[in-house]
Formats: structure tokens, C-alpha cells, sequence
């Protein structure tokens, strides 16, 4: 049984991933906060019993459901309301920064160029557009492996599916972005 301040040093160290790979889903950093906000309460409220090795399955396991149920609940509600989808603005404006994440090693002598950080910047941009394009599944299944760093069975138990899927849809992501950052010159 996980004590209250294993689950509060478990919340907090998930919660900028899972804020970040929800947005990947769900492009609008609002309802991104929601879902992992949600998701957050619902494992404390249900799963705070469980050993706190299990905890990691059971928070991306709700996390997934989490955002399928944002994702049916936006399609009931454009279904219902797309009449009025002209006074609505769309909040997809870009925001969202990748260079946040991405921090210099750790005790670095070197100090990087203007020029090196802009480059940098641009690629990791390119990378993300690339990223935020490919197909749902292969977004999650490349966000969990390669973010998040899950193995291929607890990646398979958190979308539900088997490991073989993982695979093909983590292959078809990686294929996929190197082909388009290959065509946009660049080379990682």
C-alpha cells in the first residue's frame, strides 16, 4: 500500500510528462490540464491502496482513458453544437514549447552559441510539428515508448493493446518522422 507521501512524490514526479503527452493528444494546453488533473484525482481516489510499483500502470491507464473520454466527449459536442462552431475560437495557436524540456547536460562546461541555440530551437520545433502529425495511436504509442519511457508491455497494457501494435504503430512513428525530417534536411 502506497503511504500518502509516496503517491504525493509519485503525482509529482509524472505530472509535467503527463501534462506534455496530454497536449501531444489533445492540442489545447486548458484541457490538457484538466485531463491530468482528473487523472490524477481518480488515482488517488481509487488506486491509493495499491503498491506503489503499480502505480505508474495504473495513472497511464487512466491518463488514456482519461483523454479517449475528453476525445468523445468533444465529438458529442461538436456533433450537438456545430451550428455554433463560428462564435467559437479556436485555441490552437502553438504555443506550446518544446524548448522547455530540453535542458543542457547536467554541470556543462560549454556555453552554446546564439547560433546553436536558435538552430536547436527550429529543430526541436520541426520535431514537434512532426510529432503533433502523425496518426493518434502512433502519437501514443511513440509518446509512452520514447517519452514517457515505457517498455513495450507496459505500453501495450496502457492503450489496451497488444505488444505487436506496440511495435508496429512505435516502427510506423519512427519511420514516418525521419522521412519528414529527412525531407526538412534534418539529421539527428
Amino acid at each position: 500500500m502506497a503511504t500518502e507521501r509516496e503517491l504525493s512524490d509519485f503525482l509529482l514526479s509524472v505530472e509535467k510528462r503527463a501534462f506534455k503527452r496530454t497536449v501531444y493528444h489533445v492540442r489545447e494546453e486548458e484541457s490538457a490540464l484538466d485531463i491530468v488533473q482528473d487523472s490524477m484525482m481518480k488515482l488517488a481516489e481509487h488506486y491509493s491502496d495499491k503498491p506503489p510499483n503499480e502505480l505508474p500502470m495504473l495513472f497511464q491507464r487512466i491518463l488514456s482513458n482519461c483523454t479517449l473520454d475528453w476525445f468523445r466527449r468533444q465529438k458529442t459536442r461538436n456533433a450537438l453544437f456545430s451550428n455554433l462552431s463560428d462564435f467559437e475560437s479556436a485555441s490552437d495557436d502553438g504555443d506550446f514549447d518544446l524548448l522547455e524540456t530540453y535542458t543542457s547536460p547536467e554541470n556543462s562546461q560549454q556555453v552554446e552559441s546564439a547560433e546553436d541555440a536558435t538552430r536547436r530551437a527550429q529543430v526541436l520545433r520541426e520535431i514537434e510539428t512532426e510529432i503533433m502529425e502523425l496518426p493518434a495511436r502512433q502519437r501514443e504509442a511513440f509518446l509512452m515508448r520514447y517519452w514517457e519511457d515505457m517498455d513495450v508491455a507496459e505500453t501495450a497494457a496502457a492503450m489496451g493493446c497488444s505488444e505487436g501494435s506496440v511495435k508496429t504503430h512505435c516502427s510506423r512513428a519512427v519511420a514516418a518522422l525521419s522521412k519528414a525530417l529527412r525531407a526538412k534536411g534534418i539529421q539527428l
